[in-house]
């Protein structure tokens, strides 16, 4: 059925018994679930048991690349990643760019699994259909740019893709993330998944050719994609995504102190025109992208001379004005900091908020913070707080154990934790915009602006929606969400989508040229049966309604300064939103998939 985008084999490789295998891939998975996020989610299904613990040897990565992943169309980058994850303790999906996945094609293969439990510290190199097994006892606490500096020089240079773990990984810390050629697997604490298996990095290189269905339609494809993002996305070219610092504070939206406000005095200093003008190196462009999003930074002068870092919004927003930094060098050191440590910069900044606020309220103390002064507004107590976690010294040991470990450790501390389902929310505060705080609740990761649905052009900037509205919000949501599955499926960056027609009415030819057969009006349909299928693990490893409610912060505070002032999210408004979702997704009151659901989405039939 298939002539181009698949290949149909997944690599299998076990760690405990250092084998590895290559499987088939049902061509009618492909059909129902595409690839990337559904068919790892599928995958995840049927292997990992809601009895299996993050840390334990059954637990497995499973890494599926999608059709479009590696083709010679817009920043054909992505794949994505399933594992049970350490932070939110349930089923986690995430996705990275860099040149892994399409490498990983080259190689000839759809899918990597990794399971099993190395005997000691070990890197895998895949050179097209061949696995070695390599000793990484001497890269033990190698930074996770120096251990993919090592792959690279243990497969000889060339064009490899390759993926590492930092000490924080090693040491098993929840918030630990997976570089990936200098982008990541940063939620969730996937690079704690790797280093429980005693996996310091993979790298991968192929000399095969991705079959391509009608080269001759995509190259036109690609030629007038490459001139709708010049000017469609000029911005993310000029400034990336810290573009949105100024209008997300300027709109009340921006979580400052560990989200006690919604408003940053500081933010002019921090903004992308500071950035641009102060700060700003080069452009970084993920595999086969004419975006080029990705800002490297360095720090000229001052304390902080010589960091580097490619500084993104989320990143930006939550060790800056989460923490009351509105220092753009320490921001940027912090940011290095986390990557060379391997640890999720939105996470960290959200944990090291926490520690600031409990320092501030007399609830922790120097002893706790090991001498640190911890805060607000202190660039050394985020560095010192970072490095904790990492560590896991005083504080650090809790901290590293994620927000959902600190309140089974304090839950008089609840009032000030900020999670949904483990996971800490993104830089948007939705009290600022409800149907944010959707999104949030019902994402299938925890509080996800990505996979929950980016709300923030359709609530902020187009004007379509009223952001205080509620009714309304869980079709937006519901379409968001949809629409963001199925493209988390392909094997495309979701910067680029629009340009060749993947939004919530698919169009174009794109998919009959990539893989010779057109997806396009099954798409919305698809990525609602991958959104209830992570639905159908999540009900299994025991979330319900009460666990797609928001934080107490969100519900009960009233923002207290700024343009958003006095806006409150209460569990009585979040309800109409999320009784309209869940009758929308055909999901029962508590949020479990009904039997009709369930056989309309033909997933009855797909997991059985």
């Amino acid at each position: 059925m298939f002539s181009g985008g698949y290949l149909g084999k997944l690599l299998r490789v076990n760690l405990s018994k250092r084998t590895a295998r290559v499987e088939p891939i049902e061509e009618a998975l492909f059909l129902k679930l595409l690839g990337g996020r559904g068919l790892a989610a599928k995958y995840y299904y049927d292997e990992i048991g809601p009895q299996v613990e993050p840390f334990d040897e059954a637990n497995k990565l499973l890494f599926f690349t999608g059709p479009l992943t590696g083709l010679p169309l817009p920043s054909t980058t992505k794949f994505q990643l399933a594992t049970r994850s350490p932070e939110t303790r349930r089923y986690l999906c995430s996705n990275s760019g860099g040149e892994f996945g399409p490498r990983l094609k080259m190689a000839g293969f759809d899918a990597l699994i990794v399971e099993g439990r190395a005997a000691d510290w070990t890197y895998l190199t895949i050179k097209d259909g061949t696995v070695d097994f390599g000793d990484a006892r001497p890269w033990r606490l190698y930074s996770s740019t120096r251990t993919l500096e090592a792959l690279k020089q243990a497969m000889g240079g060339g064009r490899i893709g390759a993926m590492a773990i930092g000490p924080a990984g090693e040491r098993l810390v929840r918030l630990a993330c997976i570089n990936v050629d200098s982008r990541a697997f940063g939620r969730g604490g996937p690079g704690a998944v790797m280093g429980s298996k005693k996996l310091k990095g993979i790298a991968v290189s192929g000399s095969g050719k991705i079959p391509l269905a009608d080269p001759a339609q995509a190259a036109e494809i690609q030629k007038a994609a490459a001139a709708d993002l010049k000017s469609s996305r000029a911005n993310h070219t000029k400034y990336g995504t810290p573009q949105y610092i100024e209008v997300i504070n300027e709109l009340g939206c921006m979580p400052t102190r560990n989200f006690q406000t919604a408003y940053f005095e500081g933010a002019s200093r921090i903004d992308a025109h500071v950035m641009r003008e102060r700060y700003f190196e080069r452009n970084y462009a993920c595999y086969h992208c004419s975006v080029a999003c990705g800002k490297v930074c360095r720090v000229r002068e001052g304390p902080y001379a010589g960091a580097r870092a490619r500084t993104e919004y989320e990143s930006i927003g939550l060790l800056g004005p989460n923490c009351g930094i509105d220092d753009f060098g320490a921001i940027v050191k912090a940011n290095q900091l986390c990557d060379e440590l391997g640890l999720d910069t939105m996470s960290a900044g959200c944990s090291a908020a926490l520690a600031m606020e409990l320092y501030e309220r007399g609830l922790i103390t120097p002893t706790d913070t090991c001498g640190i002064e911890a805060r607000f507004g202190s660039p050394e107590a985020l560095l010192g707080l970072i490095a904790l976690i990492a560590e896991r010294r005083g504080i650090g040991e809790l901290l590293a154990e994620g927000l959902l470990g600190v309140r089974q450790a304090h839950p008089e501390w609840s009032p000030y934790i900020v999670e949904v389902k483990g996971l800490p929310p993104a830089a948007y505060d939705p009290r600022g915009f409800h149907g944010n705080g959707l999104t949030y609740g019902t994402s299938s990761r925890g509080a996800c602006h990505n996979v929950g649905g980016w709300t923030i052009r359709a609530e902020l900037q187009s004007g379509a929606y009223d952001r205080f509205a509620l009714e309304g919000k869980g079709a937006l949501v519901k379409s968001l969400q949809d629409n963001r599955a199925y493209v988390d499926s392909l094997g495309m960056c979701t910067v680029v989508r629009g340009a060749v027609g993947f939004s919530d009415q698919p169009r174009g030819r794109i998919m009959q040229a990539a893989t010779g057969y057109d997806f396009m009006p099954e798409l919305m349909r698809i990525g609602e049966r991958i959104y209830s299928l992570e639905r159908v693990i999540l009900n299994r490893e025991g979330v319900r309604r009460a666990d797609d409610l928001l934080p107490e912060r969100f519900s009960s505070e009233k923002i207290p300064s700024g343009p958003t002032q006095g806006r409150v999210l209460t569990r009585q408004m979040y309800r109409v939103m999320l009784d309209e979702y869940y009758r929308l997704r055909g999901w029962d009151e508590d949020g479990v998939p009904t039997r009709e659901t369930l056989r309309r989405l033909e997933l009855e039939e797909l997991l059985a």
